[in-house]
């Protein structure tokens, strides 16, 4: 009883703050109740959920229909979530945006197999204008994507929106079937989509700090990629032998027992320009093939990655956010491999008191976006301030 009080508490403090937040265990009858008391909607002009894969999402999307007020609501399933207590699971966790702070254009591409990009980019352009019209005095921009997970088309799609973004910084993630990997699902103004993604355009008076972090760094030991399809993320040869063999013989590894552990304990990383972005395995396929959460290409150079500390590197990314003042929340898309890892190192209790510390929500990835890039194994976020700090 005292922690059902506790959470209530908690719910009602975070919703004091100018983004307000709520989560709900996804099988309780009113999820959609508790999440409404908690957000008090009326003025929201935006909401997001992000949903357990275990939501009856049929339930859900009749009981939340009509429930936010005049809110655009928009959301996705997750390899988990991250709530007011940091990592947890089977929970429903909301964001809502105020009016008095920002407005908001969602648009909907809903298929990610035709993307018309000079159409898309046109609206992306008309939608900025709007905002701005609407909130000439408010200086501070960011984009939010959902996308399938399971579409494999977030690089094609992260590459195109650049176009249309302008200076404005993005982030986003790869909606998830937990650990499954079988279907996952873009919410849309009260419709649930597949191959499809949502685009949320913000302009705000609060300010804002897109980021992206790993915990990451390259060593010196390469490899090349020599036969792959990008388009099904398929890596055959790696130095001209078998992808799977090979990789695991750089690692010193026994090629049966590569585990989903093995590949978030030994990434790769490729360098564009002068920065390095993971390229995540996702398993090895029944013939030897290495499937990754991103296209590679032939004559990529993979470098071989070792992690540092997860939760001192996090503790580290997390206060730097907060050098000039702390946020007021901190909106986070983190890759389901920092989870699997976390839970694997025993970690997972250090990374939720800093991720509670910080207030950081959001949900576990089948992959993330930071402006042009579809990256892996990465924590992207937007980290949003009180309007009086700078």
């Amino acid at each position: 009883m005292d922690q059902v009080k506790d959470l209530a508490m908690q719910d009602h403090v975070q919703s004091q703050n100018i983004v307000r937040t709520a989560i709900a265990d996804c099988r309780a009858p009113d999820a959609v109740d508790q999440l409404v008391a908690a957000l008090t909607p009326q003025d929201l002009c935006l909401v997001v959920v992000f949903l357990s894969p275990n939501t009856d999402l049929n339930d859900f999307l009749a009981k939340a229909n009509g429930r936010f007020g005049q809110a655009q609501v928009v959301g996705c399933t997750t390899a988990g979530e991250i709530g007011h207590q940091g990592y947890t699971s089977d929970q429903i966790v909301a964001v809502g945006l105020p009016c008095s702070h920002f407005t908001v254009s969602t648009m909907l591409i809903d298929d990610l197999n035709d993307i018309q990009t000079q159409d898309l980019i046109g609206d992306m352009i008309r939608n900025r204008n709007a905002l701005a019209k609407q909130a000439p005095d408010w200086d501070y921009e960011f984009a939010l994507l959902l996308v399938d997970g399971m579409s494999m088309r977030e690089d094609a799609l992260a590459s195109e929106l650049a176009v249309g973004l302008g200076p404005v910084p993005l982030f986003g993630g790869s909606a998830g079937d937990g650990e499954d990997f079988g279907e996952t699902w873009i919410l849309h103004d009260g419709q649930i989509h597949a191959n499809a993604a949502v685009l949320v355009q913000v302009r705000s008076d609060c300010p804002i700090r897109v980021f992206k972090a790993d915990h990451l760094q390259p060593t010196d030991r390469r490899m090349v990629v020599t036969c792959a399809d990008p388009n099904s993320r398929l890596v055959r040869e790696i130095n001209a032998e078998p992808a799977a063999r090979e990789y695991a013989r750089v690692l010193g590894k026994d090629p049966e027992q590569l585990s989903t552990f093995t590949f978030a304990a030994h990434p790769v990383v490729v360098r564009i320009g002068d920065k390095t972005h993971v390229r995540a395995i996702q398993r090895v396929a029944d013939n030897g093939d290495l499937i990754f959460f991103s296209a590679i290409d032939e004559g990529v150079v993979l470098t071989l990655a070792e992690p540092e500390d997860m939760v001192v590197h996090l503790d580290r990314e997390l206060e730097a956010l907060s050098e000039n003042g702390a946020p007021d929340m901190i909106l986070g898309c983190d890759c389901l491999l920092r989870r699997v890892e976390a839970e694997q190192k025993q970690v997972v209790h250090g990374l939720s008191k800093l991720l509670a510390k910080h207030r950081v929500v959001g949900f576990s990835t089948y992959g993330e976006q930071v402006n042009s890039m579809h990256v892996n194994q990465t924590l992207t976020g937007v980290a949003i301030y009180p309007p009086d700090k700078h």
